[in-house]
């Protein structure tokens, strides 16, 4: 038992360290959308957002969670969560952003967080349930 705790914590390490470079690219993406380019809050945020999520499960996948799932499947099961995790954000943040004038980046960052654990628990107990450590 003391041996799967300590796999579970350094998996869970290893997620949140791959999730942190996911988010710089996120916030580096986003600022350059929002700050150079001035697009809108949902443009730069859904755009930086697909780029830390391709970032994020390719690495998981490999090296965090060691799957050797089919990747097509995988992804179709991970593209479910932002099926419903993107609109809700998306429109949430916009209606905050535009209508009750939060500070964007502060709504990029609480979206952020949002998705980092959510996305650990979708990508552990779903996505990757059968076949973590298939691959090592």
């Amino acid at each position: 038992m003391e041996n799967n705790k300590k796999k579970e914590l350094m998996r869970t390490i290893k997620f949140t360290l791959f999730s942190l470079s996911a988010g710089i690219i996120q916030i580096a993406l986003f600022e350059l959308l929002d700050k150079v380019f001035r697009l809108p809050w949902g443009v730069s945020y859904t755009s930086s957002l697909v780029a830390s999520v391709v970032w994020n499960f390719t690495f998981n996948r490999k090296f965090t969670f060691k799957s050797a799932a089919n990747v097509p499947t995988a992804m179709l099961k991970a593209l479910l969560f932002y099926v419903w995790f993107t609109p809700l954000t998306l429109l949430g943040g916009d209606y905050l952003v535009e209508q009750m004038s939060w500070n964007k980046d502060l709504m990029t960052f609480i979206c952020m967080c949002l998705n980092f654990v959510l996305e650990f628990l979708w990508q552990r107990f779903y996505v990757f349930k059968g076949s973590i450590d298939t691959c090592e």
